[in-house]
């Protein structure tokens, strides 16, 4: 399944070590992960979430607010019962946990650009759940793997999406709906800009249905009102002070997501 990033050889995996047919190797983590970021496609020095904004989003996702969100993903990936499946931009793995329970006969694969966050995906999920590093702009795995990829906020390319998928098989993606986190961009800008609904087109793919989720979060606590903003790209736009006042304010925040699939045009 994986590829060399520097070469595009396949990968075999002998005593803990990825190396391909060019003798590039990599080491597989204690933890379970591969890193294949190699250094020329990394655009910082420590790309993706840094540690701080990857522990706010796995306090806030393992309290359940965006459980509606898993749930309602896992049943549209399990309606197109997948035998390979990518979970691209995953993060700590919340989501990658919860798309293996709903199709546990799948393999299933996790990929992020932060080193941290598949660190911690790759502890937490075992030997269940093949994770990696990589860039979403190249990645690291054969051409048509996976007959269904999940993409949760991540970024992409169609040209990739297209080479990775099966003929037939379905890409589930997640974006914001208009009112999401409203009350958030309400506290930092004096004219708020509505997140667009409009229907992405994706070359090589066809969209087949739409679901919009959408809910109010209710908070007995400051701290996870501080969790929501810390792991949201908004959080730069706060001070300290700032923080702590709107989270002490307890606000009912909207919740706006828009979950759409797409299949791959059949050959």
């Amino acid at each position: 399944m994986y590829l060399c990033p520097l070469c595009q050889q396949p990968l075999l995996l002998s005593n803990k070590q990825y190396q391909c047919a060019n003798r590039h190797s990599f080491d597989l983590a204690r933890e379970g992960y591969v890193n294949l970021l190699p250094v020329q496609q990394k655009n910082s020095k420590d790309p993706g979430d840094n540690k701080d904004m990857m522990l706010a989003r796995r306090a806030f996702l393992q309290a359940g607010w965006y459980a509606p969100l898993a749930q309602a993903v896992s049943q549209t990936l399990a309606a197109v019962t997948p035998k390979c499946v990518l979970d691209l931009g995953c993060g700590e793995g919340y989501y990658t946990t919860q798309l293996k329970q709903a199709v546990p006969n799948a393999t299933v694969y996790g990929v992020d650009i932060s080193k941290s966050a598949i660190k911690f995906a790759a502890k937490a999920a075992g030997s269940n759940i093949s994770f990696s590093v990589a860039s979403a702009y190249q990645l690291p795995f054969a051409a048509d793997c996976f007959d269904a990829v999940v993409r949760i906020y991540a970024p992409s390319k169609a040209e990739e999406l297209k080479r990775l998928i099966t003929s037939g098989g379905h890409l589930i993606t997640v974006t914001p709906g208009p009112e999401h986190l409203l009350q958030i961009k309400q506290a930092v800008y004096e004219q708020v800009r509505l997140h667009s609904d409009s229907i992405d087109s994706i070359a090589g793919f066809t969209h087949i249905k739409r679901q919009r989720l959408q809910y109010n979060l209710t908070f007995a606590h400051p701290a996870d009102v501080l969790a929501l903003v810390q792991m949201v790209p908004l959080a730069w736009k706060f001070s300290a002070e700032q923080k702590q006042q709107f989270a002490d304010s307890l606000p009912v925040i909207s919740i706006d997501f828009l979950l759409d699939m797409y299949q791959k045009a059949p050959i």
